[in-house]
């Protein structure tokens, strides 16, 4: 319940500053410079010693790939469909229950409506890998950094949460096949013309890299963006990053981070280019 409130605040603080721009008579959108700056693959997370669970889970994703289901999800968040929204079963330990580790607020993979039911690319294959195993499916909201610890610690059975497969997780927990290839795209305020000329990722970083403590850019707490944005060539397990000098400014949700710049409270956000353009797609709308 803590965890459903907090994401209502969340709506109502996004619909809020949406109806303080439209009184002002100012419609403020944002753009997505649709060029990677980092490439990773999503992957589900299991516990070490379930290897069973492992072999299921890549046994349903083969599946659901090869008959079309997942292409069929992915339309209903990226193309014309209807998403399918569910409500969570109550966790029972006397019952036969797949209990998943998310983190909502990451648009379009892991969302709860005002009403509190679910939906999203990865909670919409939870619903079918549930009904896949014959099991009752059980949805337990947290914040990002948890879900992986969860899963190792069996407090869940499965991390379904946009996950990217990185060495310091694989130590953690195992993956399961890779579903879905993303990157890191930067966002910012429509009638910024900072980015406009660039055509490769050189061109974005270069002037990222020109930039100092005084540029503000947000991200999502415990996401790959906020290390692109501190750098992690310290930790030989790491992506490589250099980091940026700039300062970094993280959000428990993508979408508050992007409301922080709509706001002028910072320049620019950086995302995972899927909730990077579905958030964009719903402001601009």
């Amino acid at each position: 319940m803590k965890k459903l409130l907090t994401v209502l605040l969340v709506v109502a603080m996004l619909l809020s500053s949406v109806a303080c721009f439209s009184s002002c008579g100012e419609k403020k959108g944002v753009k997505v410079i649709d060029i990677a700056l980092s490439e990773e693959k999503y992957a589900f997370a299991v516990a070490k010693d379930d290897t069973d669970l492992l072999n299921k889970v890549n046994e349903y994703l083969a599946k659901i790939t090869e008959d079309g289901t997942f292409d069929a999800i992915c339309d209903r968040y990226f193309g014309d469909g209807e998403p399918v929204k569910f409500e969570s079963a109550k966790e029972d330990a006397t019952k036969d229950q797949l209990v998943v580790a998310t983190s909502t607020g990451f648009a379009p993979f892991e969302m709860v409506d005002e009403n509190g039911k679910y939906y999203g690319i990865d909670l919409e294959i939870a619903k079918g890998l549930a009904e896949y195993l014959g099991k009752e499916l059980v949805i337990k909201d947290m914040k990002f950094e948890s879900v992986v610890l969860s899963v190792q610690t069996k407090q869940c059975d499965i991390g379904m949460a946009g996950l990217t497969i990185t060495p310091a997780r694989e130590a953690m927990v195992t993956f399961s096949n890779s579903y879905y290839n993303a990157s890191q795209v930067l966002i910012v305020n429509e009638n910024d013309t900072t980015f406009d000329d660039c055509k490769t990722a050189d061109d974005v970083v270069k002037i990222l890299e020109g930039l100092n403590k005084d540029t503000k850019i947000g991200c999502q707490t415990g996401t790959t963006g906020e290390i692109y944005i501190t750098g992690d060539l310290d930790n030989p397990d790491g992506y490589g990053f250099k980091g940026l000098p700039v300062t970094k400014m993280a959000y428990d949700y993508a979408a508050l981070a992007v409301t922080a710049m709509r706001n002028g409270e910072i320049n620019y956000v950086i995302l995972d280019n899927a909730p990077a353009n579905a958030i964009a797609k719903g402001i601009n709308k």
